[in-house]
Formats: C-alpha cells, structure tokens, sequence
C-alpha cells in the first residue's frame, strides 16, 4: 500500500479529514466491491422470489415497483457517495502534482547548478592544460 504521506521523498503535510469525508471514503470503497454486488444480487433475488411466490400476501407484486423504487434511491445516494469520493481523490492528486511540480523545479536548479560547476571546471582544465 502506498503512504500518501510520503512523496517522493518529502513529507506531506497530514490532512485532517472530517467524518463526512471518512465516511464517503468508506462507503466507496464498499460499493466498489464484489461483497457489495454479490449481496445486493442476493437481496434482489430474494426480494423477486418472495414476491413471485407469495402472489396473494407479496407487498411488492410484479413488476415490483417498489423494488424498482429502492434501487433507485440506492443509486442516488451510491452516486452522490461515490461523487463525493470522487472529489477526494482529485484533491489528493492535485496536491500531490504540487508536490510532484515543486520537486521537479528543485531537481532542476540543481542540475543547473551542477551544470555550471561542470563547465566551470572544463574552463579551469582547459587552463591548467595549455
């Protein structure tokens, strides 16, 4: 697993997170699950065949519309979760371009740097040597 407080080499400010944040974290990473999929094809199955078999005492008959109703606001929420998360990870990714942007700028003056001191001391041979 990769530290997200190790960049590069540098240390990373920590970043306090809030509950809704943890939260939207956390549910992400379970509706984007196998367990998540799994449990709600079997919820949905049992919901169809309780329904299908109970004809006369089912509360939700075909075309199970109410079925229909809760999967949709499930879909909202996941959406609007899974946006949010979204969100985060751009957040993250921009901070860590900062980063990323202010190591590079660094690297570059050293290069140059080392470039002077090279030629530096190709002037200062080609001095010594004539």
């Amino acid at each position: 697993m990769k530290d997200n407080n190790n960049h590069n080499g540098v240390k990373l400010p920590k970043q306090r997170l809030s509950i809704g944040q943890k939260a939207a974290d956390s549910a992400t990473s379970f509706f984007g699950s196998w367990h998540f999929l799994v449990m709600l094809s079997v919820g949905i199955g049992l919901w169809i065949i309780i329904n299908s078999i109970a004809v006369l005492k089912g509360w939700d008959l075909y075309p199970f519309i109410l079925l229909n109703f809760c999967v949709s606001l499930l879909t909202v929420f996941q959406a609007t979760i899974i946006m949010m998360s979204q969100e985060r990870q751009a957040q993250r990714e921009r901070r860590q371009a900062k980063y990323d942007y202010a190591i590079n700028r660094k690297a570059e003056r050293e290069i140059s740097e080392v470039q002077k001191d090279l030629e530096e001391i190709k002037v200062m041979l080609k001095k010594k040597f004539k």
